[in-house]
């Protein structure tokens, strides 16, 4: 279950359509009625927070968003542009630091994708899409 307040335009998400789940992209949120209209690749539909989980962020949803990989010793780089996210224990994601020029964050339990496209907005002010 995510938070209505948590989510922005563009952010990708995992959706419960009637017992089937599938990716999808916020378009808009409304606080008023505790919903997202989010585009499910067959069509836009609003859904409350019980039907939208977040999708774990992993190597493959990184390569999806435009991430290239560097593997350091044990651990991880990895590259979009200037922002740098590092696992350092290769395919722990429980344990995360990214950095943006002097902007440097450490997280300590899992992120989800939505929460990367996020942090990421606010760090380099550019939304993270899928090329």
């Amino acid at each position: 279950m995510l938070k209505i307040g948590n989510l922005k335009s563009g952010d990708i998400i995992m959706v419960n359509d009637e017992g089937v789940k599938r990716e999808g992209t916020v378009v808009k949120t409304s606080q008023e009625e505790n919903q997202a209209l989010v585009n499910n690749g067959i069509q836009e539909f609003w859904y409350s927070p019980d039907n939208m989980t977040a999708i774990p962020l992993d190597e493959n949803q990184l390569v999806k968003l435009g991430f290239s990989k560097e593997e350091v010793d044990d651990a991880v780089k990895y590259k979009k542009d200037s922002f740098r996210l590092v696992t350092p224990i290769k395919g722990d994601f429980s344990n995360v630091e990214m950095w943006w020029r002097e902007d440097k964050r450490h997280f300590a339990f899992p992120l989800g994708v939505h929460e990367l496209q996020n942090l990421h907005l606010d760090m380099t002010k550019t939304h993270l899409e899928m090329p």
